[in-house]
């Protein structure tokens, strides 16, 4: 497991270095769009890290229903049916993520 969370953390650390390498006058842009910048940085990551959980939580949850069903297979269609909507939620908050990076990624193209 900690070999997986450093090979994340290696990859997104790789992905952020073109992200950071220019300066706002080096890359001829205003003084001011050092923000949009990291904004744009910032809503990338997150949405990474949105899915990312949104995955792992999702993974979990079938395979806690995947068990729960080997050792009960009577009550499959009720942990069937509390896994989808289970799932549903779990989806729900990425999505939510995906919105608000649809919202702020307007702001990215309006001048100040």
């Amino acid at each position: 497991m900690v070999k997986k969370v450093f090979a994340v953390a290696a990859i997104l650390a790789v992905m952020a270095v073109p992200a950071l390498a220019l300066d706002g006058q080096a890359a001829g842009q205003p003084a001011g769009s050092d923000a949009k910048t990291y904004l744009g940085f910032a809503m990338a990551l997150g949405l990474g890290l949105a899915a990312f959980g949104g995955a792992a939580g999702q993974g979990r949850a079938i395979a806690g229903a995947v068990e729960a069903v080997a050792r009960q297979p009577e009550a499959g269609g009720r942990i069937q049916g509390m896994m989808i909507i289970g799932l549903a939620l779990i989806e729900t908050l990425v999505i939510y993520m995906l919105l608000i990076c649809f919202m702020w990624g307007g702001k990215l193209d309006q001048p100040h």
